[in-house]
């Protein structure tokens, strides 16, 4: 099964680009982000026309998070637990049936936190907090997972071509890294890092400076799987060439291959 995690900065701008995506890398599940669209606004029958079932998370203007996928979309959740009052559109999570047998997949946009200190990044490590919470909740389940998405966190220095840049940056302020890791540390597998390791792999380049041309970027989007889905883990990789397209999202997806289950 193949699982790719895309912050798509605005599907209504992106939606021609994203069905170029889909048709060349035709992922079995596509994990959106950032959709900045209302669940009744969403685009969805160019999706659908390509084969793919659609659940949204919708919020006018702002966020929004979506599952697509080429199988059914059961046992939906929208929204983290935790706190009855959070509005934003930053979690949907559902069960997918790739060769007969259940994933369960998480599409997440964690908050930005900046400026920080202040209310935002409160915001942030208090969402954090509950996230872990949920994980745990998952991990009891022993099912097969996978949290992926625009995780909004440079875990390590290696994460970001020029890390003294981002130090006081909410994304690498060392309260939302120690985060990332009591999330991490409660048996969570970084599936990219599997496979590749050191600096130069990078998922978010700023529009501004000829970022993405000096590889002045970021690796912020993630796959985290559970230790049930990375016994499954065949490969993993960040999808970059297509940030050199005509309008592109600052972000690029993230891909993963999980082996059928005998």
């Amino acid at each position: 099964m193949r699982i790719a995690t895309f912050n798509i900065n605005g599907i209504k701008a992106r939606l021609e680009a994203l069905l170029q995506w889909l048709g060349e890398c035709k992922p079995d599940v596509a994990l959106l982000q950032e959709l900045k669209s209302t669940d009744e606004a969403f685009p969805a029958e160019p999706i659908e026309a390509l084969g793919y079932n659609v659940a949204t998370h919708g919020q006018k203007g702002f966020n929004g998070v979506a599952i697509l996928s080429r199988h059914p979309i059961e046992d939906v959740v929208r929204g983290l637990p935790g706190d009855d009052g959070d509005e934003q559109a930053r979690w949907i999570e559902a069960t997918v049936c790739g060769d007969g047998r259940p994933v369960r997949v998480v599409s997440l946009y964690l908050p930005n936190g900046n400026p920080a200190p202040g209310p935002k990044f409160d915001y942030k490590l208090a969402w954090m907090a509950r996230m872990r919470d949920r994980v745990g909740d998952i991990l009891a389940t022993e099912e097969p997972t996978v949290l992926a998405g625009d995780y909004n966190v440079i875990a390590q220095p290696e994460d970001a071509e020029f890390p003294d840049r981002w130090l006081d940056d909410a994304l690498f302020r060392p309260e939302s890294r120690a985060a990332f890791r009591r999330i991490l540390y409660m048996g969570l597998t970084d599936a990219f890092r599997v496979r590749h390791r050191g600096k130069g792999h990078y998922t978010f380049w700023d529009y501004q400076r000829g970022a993405y041309q000096e590889n002045n970027g970021i690796r912020i989007d993630y796959a985290l799987l559970t230790p049930q889905a990375a016994d499954l883990l065949e490969d993993a990789y960040i999808d970059a060439h297509i940030r050199s397209r005509e309008r592109p999202s600052d972000h690029v997806p993230v891909v993963i291959e999980l082996r059928d289950r005998g």
